[in-house]
């Protein structure tokens, strides 16, 4: 019987994992966004943005979406728009069970000092929590989730903190 061939690459094993808590602040330097706070969630495949004003356009020949985001959580000051190509369009289950039809785009992310570019799923996050949410898919980069912790990757100053519930 021949073996089935491994992805799995051996040189992960020795870079150590990266430990995040249950929520984190994390930057977008496409967006020149310093600080947004996140939830890490397990339980969610893909990650996704509190995104409004979407507009999407051809450029190239391409699909492109243009979109509007507020970093902060409780505030509706210092909306950045963004303008990026689309990747595709997801089905996404959200929490309450509802499906919806997303743009999904690839956006850097920096999550505890390490930069990865992540698919982002755009979404009107305006009731919830967080404007960001971090799935699974960003997390296999090599982080660890500490559920029992919080900013592990480090976290603003606390005039930031105050902006960020509107402040």
């Amino acid at each position: 019987m021949a073996a089935t061939p491994s992805t799995h690459d051996p040189a992960e094993d020795s870079a150590p994992a990266t430990i995040v808590g249950w929520r984190e602040w994390v930057s977008l330097p496409q967006a020149g966004v310093p600080w947004v706070k996140a939830k890490i969630d397990t339980g969610a495949r893909s990650s996704s943005i509190h995104a409004f004003d979407l507009e999407v356009f051809v450029e190239d020949g391409r699909d492109w979406v243009r979109f509007s985001i507020h970093p902060w959580q409780r505030s509706d000051d210092d909306h950045t728009e963004l303008s990026l190509p689309v990747l595709d369009t997801r089905e996404v289950r959200s929490s309450n069970g509802q499906v919806e039809k997303r743009y999904a785009v690839a956006l850097d992310v920096v999550l505890a000092g390490r930069t990865i570019t992540t698919v982002m799923t755009l979404s009107n996050r305006d009731e919830m929590g967080f404007r960001m949410l971090i799935g699974r898919e960003a997390l296999e980069r090599g982080y660890l989730v500490d559920s029992s912790r919080s900013y592990a990757g480090g976290r603003p100053r606390r005039a930031v903190r105050k902006k960020n519930w509107g402040k």
